[in-house]
């Protein structure tokens, strides 16, 4: 299924009232998901979850997105949200809570493919592909954005590239756990921060690109302390990685959330299956 979101159907559709059956109808609910089918959302403004907890995103390929004027929409519990000029990501959230962003493949927006912005956190993003972009994570709003300090995102079994240039992620404010991820090549850097960022990279394989940019960190050069943390990482092709701390980067995370990350050198396996899986009627996902 394909979700043109500049096709007339779906254009005429009332956000207000949005009917059973239609994309705007089930964003409305804690599971959108499409494993199993072949759904790709593209050409419009794509998903936007927001003042929402508890969401899972599963199996959707989010590609071509562009920007929109601002309107109207319905929110949860009937509520009617106005939005504002919507940016062109794949993916953003906004002020949301406990979102797992699990199996997606996306690529080709006009802006980014994710972000996490205005107090979002709890967020978990795995085993997504990403490809064929500039910009590709963004996670805290802007420098001035202070409640962005308690942002909590784990990034983990991704595969970045080809093709993709920085913010893998970019982090304000927040913490980060960025590990197991597959990264193929960069253009100017892979992992990046700004406004006193905590981010622990550990167990990543990073891949540098054959031109002369191997370092895998960007931190701008702002008032504020900058925490890059770097355990057990893989580096290769000249890949390094600047550490501005030693020492361990805790994410503190409950019982409930842990989970065990595995060496580098199984990062390859881990990521064979990024994306969206391969379903059939023959083949179990």
């Amino acid at each position: 299924m394909s979700l043109d979101m500049s096709s007339p159907i779906l254009a005429s559709d009332d956000p207000m009232k949005p009917k059973l059956g239609t994309l705007r109808y089930v964003v409305l609910q804690p599971l959108i998901y499409g494993r199993g089918t072949n759904v790709h959302i593209a050409n419009g403004a794509c998903l936007i979850i927001y003042k929402a907890n508890n969401v899972i995103i599963h199996g959707l390929r989010i590609h071509h997105c562009k920007a929109q004027p601002p309107s109207s929409i319905m929110g949860p519990d009937a509520k009617i949200i106005s939005l504002g000029q919507v940016d062109a990501d794949a993916i953003r959230l906004v002020t949301a809570t406990k979102i797992w962003i699990d199996h997606n493949t996306l690529y080709k927006c006009n802006d980014g493919l994710l972000d996490v912005t205005r107090g979002s956190t709890d967020i978990t993003i795995s085993n997504n592909w990403f490809r064929n972009q500039d910009k590709v994570m963004l996670l805290g709003h802007d420098d001035g954005y202070i409640r962005d300090q308690n942002m909590k995102v784990t990034v983990a079994f991704n595969y970045f590239g080809p093709n993709c240039n920085q913010r893998m992620p970019r982090l304000r404010h927040g913490y980060a756990h960025v590990a197991n991820n597959l990264y193929q090549g960069w253009t100017q850097y892979a992992i990046g921060g700004s406004q006193s960022p905590r981010i622990k990279s550990e167990s990543n394989f990073f891949i540098a690109p054959n031109s002369e940019n191997k370092e895998v960190t960007w931190k701008q050069n702002k008032n504020g302390q900058k925490f890059f943390y770097s355990v057990g990482d893989l580096f290769k092709n000249g890949a390094s990685f600047s550490r501005t701390v030693t020492g361990r980067a805790r994410p503190n995370y409950s019982p409930e959330q842990a989970f065990q990350v595995q060496p580098a050198s199984k990062v390859r396996s881990l990521t064979s299956s990024a994306g969206t899986l391969q379903c059939s009627k023959r083949s179990r996902c």
